[in-house]
């Protein structure tokens, strides 16, 4: 268990890609905090990672504010006396054109995906310091890298999410702490099944690999980042999407 003893935070974590994240953490030993809005999908994601014989904390968050993510990391210390592996994996849409786009769809969009990374980065890295260990990997898009339409708002987002971390892991090295970020292309998720289907046939053939990602291809890269196979590599942008963005 590559995993074993570790404590991991989890956002966006009681459902889709964040909760295949925790299954796979949990998986190898770690311990997992689930940290989400839908309090309804926490209690089923506790059950399953309780399920793997391991510990799961579940903690309602919305990451845009704060306050409730420093309280949540002073839960998890109470609880674990440490936190060691931190996921920013909570993300939102809100689509439209430029000229369209409504100001509070911006603002909505900056302030979880974007100012929430750094809300929990900046709690977490307060107790990584002090253990002098850490892993952060937060959940950039290549969509962050490229642009889309309509996309404004969640493009400024993930690429802001980029910047921020190349610099915390600057900041941070000395202290054992790798803050890398993943850039995920079309991954299959409840939220992509409802694009019309000639929107995913015009997606899959800029993917040189033919096929959709799964939601798994995804964990798989952030266990490799949060073990110790990963020890030499931060700042880095890994990009998962097939082969779409070359």
């Amino acid at each position: 268990m590559k995993l074993k003893g570790k404590v991991a935070i989890i956002t966006g974590g009681a459902r889709g890609i964040g909760k295949e994240i925790a299954k796979i953490l949990a998986a190898e030993g770690a311990d997992c905090v689930l940290a989400d809005v839908n309090e309804e999908e926490l209690t089923k994601a506790q059950d399953e990672i309780k399920g793997l014989g391991v510990q799961a904390l579940p903690v309602t968050l919305d990451v845009s504010n704060y306050n409730q993510c420093e309280q949540m990391i002073n839960k998890v210390v109470d609880k674990f006396k440490k936190v060691d592996i931190l996921i920013n994996n909570a993300g939102i849409t809100r689509d439209g054109l430029l000229l369209r786009m409504k100001p509070e769809d911006w603002d909505a969009v900056i302030s979880v995906n974007l100012k929430g990374s750094f809300n929990c980065i900046k709690a977490a890295v307060k107790v990584m310091v002090k253990q002098r260990y850490g892993r952060i990997v937060n959940v950039a898009s290549i969509i962050g890298i490229m642009g889309n339409v309509g996309q404004a708002n969640y493009a400024a987002s993930k690429a802001g999410i980029i910047g921020l971390t190349k610099s915390v892991a600057k900041e941070v090295s000395s202290r054992n702490i790798n803050v890398n970020a993943i850039a995920p292309g079309f991954i299959e998720t409840k939220m992509t099944q409802v694009l019309p289907q000639d929107v995913k046939n015009a997606m899959l053939k800029q993917i040189p690999l033919g096929r959709f990602g799964k939601p798994e291809d995804v964990a798989r890269l952030v266990l490799f980042l949060v073990s110790d196979d990963s020890s030499y590599i931060t700042g880095q942008v890994i990009q998962i999407d097939g082969g779409m963005l070359m």
